[in-house]
């Protein structure tokens, strides 16, 4: 009897194998249109540019290998660089506070609206439909410190406007009015958020007593709160890659936007609009250096992975110490 099972175990097991293996290759099908976006427009670029950052490369040579000597010159040989990172840091800083705030805010007010609440919710969200060049040099005529309709109403009430664009000090504070103004997309997120907060909360919370601001801040936020960690990251992600605004923002300013991206007007005024994601193109299309272009992108790729990481976790941290609080 014993013989017989051992010689029926392999019969019975083949056909479990076969199974098994026949379930993984059709996951695998499934999955093969992913894993090959994945390999192609991800991986392989990723480990490309980790490879030319170890190289001396300029796009019509073959690249030569010389170690550390980008990473070294980057932290402490280019003074370009250090400025191009301090506007970066400002944008990141400014643009995710303001941004998640006024979203928040919005969506604060459109979620309390009942009547014409469609048409407002469209108004608010037709800003980020508008391409980020068009909006850009709307944006710059408007606050063109000579003709723009922006200085003539600060006229008007008696206040001298500022140069906007044309001015180092207020040339970044013009940039984050711009995106604030076609944030409508992360606006409609926290709106959905809202509305799905459970109504019978604050009511109960009302009938404890608690005011308005109260049931905010204990209600409200708490039951958004992967909403706005989700806003906060996707805000420093934005600013991480500020790119487009900054450079034909500049480009216009100077009265030269026919050369968008020349040393002349990159970081105009006074590198004032010069983000790191802008000095970067001007390193690797511009004056050829693509292994330092390289390096700079491996270094933005790890900054803006571990800055991410390390937000979520310790949100997620809060929050779990407040569940089981």
């Amino acid at each position: 009897m014993v013989a017989t099972l051992e010689r029926t175990r392999p019969g019975r097991a083949a056909p479990a194998r076969a199974r098994t293996v026949r379930n993984r290759l059709r996951v695998l099908g499934f999955m093969a249109p992913w894993i090959i976006g994945f390999s192609c427009f991800f991986a392989y670029p990723l480990l490309a540019t980790v490879f030319f950052s170890f190289t001396g490369y300029d796009l019509l040579t073959p690249p030569e290998w010389v170690g550390l000597r980008n990473y070294a010159y980057l932290l402490f040989g280019d003074p370009v660089v250090r400025i191009a990172a301090v506007n970066t840091i400002w944008l990141v800083v400014v643009l995710t506070v303001l941004r998640v705030v006024f979203a928040l805010g919005v969506a604060a007010v459109l979620a309390r609206v009942r009547s014409g609440v469609g048409l407002l919710r469209t108004l608010c969200y037709l800003p980020a439909l508008a391409p980020p060049v068009a909006a850009t040099l709307a944006f710059t005529f408007l606050f063109n410190p000579g003709t723009g309709p922006v200085n003539g109403l600060l006229g008007l009430l008696g206040i001298d406007g500022p140069l906007w664009f044309n001015d180092p000090a207020w040339a970044k504070p013009a940039l984050t009015l711009l995106t604030l103004w076609g944030s409508g997309e992360l606006m409609i997120i926290m709106l959905a958020a809202l509305l799905d907060v459970p109504q019978e909360l604050h009511e109960a919370a009302a009938l404890d007593g608690a005011g308005p601001a109260r049931r905010f801040w204990h209600i409200t936020l708490p039951s958004i709160a992967p909403v706005l960690l989700f806003g906060v990251v996707n805000s420093i992600i934005f600013a991480l890659q500020y790119f487009t605004q900054a450079v034909v923002a500049g480009s216009v300013a100077s009265g030269q936007a026919e050369v968008v991206g020349s040393s002349k007007v990159l970081g105009y005024p006074d590198n004032a609009t010069l983000t790191f994601p802008a000095w970067l193109y001007q390193q690797g299309f511009h004056y050829y250096n693509m292994g330092y272009a390289a390096a700079m992108a491996v270094v933005l790729f790890v900054f803006s992975l571990g800055f991410t990481a390390l937000l979520i976790r310790r949100m997620r941290g809060g929050t779990n110490a407040e569940e089981v609080g």
